[in-house]
């Protein structure tokens, strides 16, 4: 896998080899750092040249699987498949359900409040997180890469004549993507095909696709990612770099008033929010014990000699298990801002 190599002015510049990149380092010509889980070199000197080849992105979209692949005429630089965003539905869901639920119970509250988003244009939560999810990695790669076009596989959904409700449950969909295309107009050259085009060109090619979609390995989404960006930049027709890193997001919960059931005493302590006895929720930090991990919730562990005692949740990068619930806040030492993990995938899965 190539390092990508940034200037400076944190401005992206063609991507080296490791070794190099490592020679770099040892010479103090470059600062190693990670940029949301990919290791990365920052130039402390000016780069012998600023010649830039095309570098095409190929995003392959999907319900619960997604596929992107950063690609120029000679290399496959990075093959990334990332878990979509589902959970938005069921969230809000919840909280129109606990909303009405305070509404019927016989305790003072606000008067409710009339829709003030009815017939006007917006995204639905869902539709929105998902598509904001992808145009988040998006980002992200055009902070490491000096992209040229970003080619998406257009998403289509057949419509019937006289089925209101069927074409309704689509509209969203077409919004979205709508708004999804015109932010990547901003930040690069867009280029949609269809996936009849996709299916055409990479049987042409040679190359097949996995049945199981919720695969890790590299032709179950990133083969077409990579077919769409072979359309604009060519060079050689077969994979090069077939390794990727898998990106997760974290799930974060709204604060919430209480939760959804008592404990004893009928007590409802609070629930949610992104804030852990002063972390931020999904940072990354180095416990004593635990090692490299990241923050989840909080909790509140009175003692006699210290009333105010919170201790905070510890989760593993490699599965997103807990690893602990009594961690202390100063046994741990902030490293950085994160919102997902990154698995690298495993070749024999």
């Amino acid at each position: 896998m190539f390092v990508p190599v940034v200037d400076s002015n944190q401005r992206p510049l063609m991507p080296t080899t490791p070794s190099r990149a490592r020679r770099w380092i040892k010479q103090k010509k470059a600062t190693p750092f990670f940029r949301k889980g990919v290791f990365c070199v920052r130039l402390n000197v000016e780069p012998s040249n600023r010649n830039y080849q095309p570098i095409a992105i190929g995003v392959d979209p999907g319900s619960k699987r997604e596929g992107f692949t950063v690609k120029s005429k000679a290399h496959t630089y990075l093959n990334v498949q990332t878990h979509a965003v589902d959970w938005v539905k069921d969230h809000v869901k919840t909280r129109r359900n606990m909303r009405s639920s305070r509404r019927f119970r016989n305790t003072p509250c606000r008067q409710n409040r009339k829709n003030r988003l009815r017939n006007k244009p917006r995204l639905t939560p869902s539709t929105k997180a998902r598509w904001q999810w992808k145009l988040r990695i998006c980002k992200w790669l055009t902070s490491m890469f000096r992209v040229t076009v970003f080619v998406v596989e257009d998403v289509k959904a057949k419509t019937w004549k006289g089925a209101k409700k069927w074409n309704k449950s689509f509209s969203p969909l077409e919004v979205g993507k709508n708004w999804f295309y015109s932010q990547l107009e901003q930040l690069a050259r867009l280029e949609t095909k269809t996936g009849n085009e996709t299916y055409e060109l990479r049987q042409s090619l040679g190359l097949k696709k996995s049945k199981n979609k919720l695969s890790n390995k590299f032709d179950a989404h990133c083969v077409d990612s990579w077919v769409l960006a072979f359309l604009y930049t060519e060079g050689h027709d077969k994979p090069d770099n077939t390794e990727l890193i898998e990106v997760i997001p974290l799930e974060f919960h709204r604060r919430q008033l209480h939760r959804l059931q008592h404990q004893e005493g009928h007590i409802r302590p609070r629930y949610g929010g992104t804030i852990s006895a002063g972390f931020k929720r999904g940072s990354i930090v180095k416990h004593k014990k635990y090692g490299f991990c990241y923050v989840g919730g909080w909790l509140e562990s009175p003692t006699k000699k210290d009333p105010q005692r919170k201790t905070i949740s510890l989760n593993s990068f490699a599965t997103g298990k807990r690893l602990t619930q009594n961690a202390l806040p100063s046994d741990c030492k902030f490293k950085a801002y994160s919102s997902w993990r990154i698995v690298t995938a495993d070749k024999s899965a």
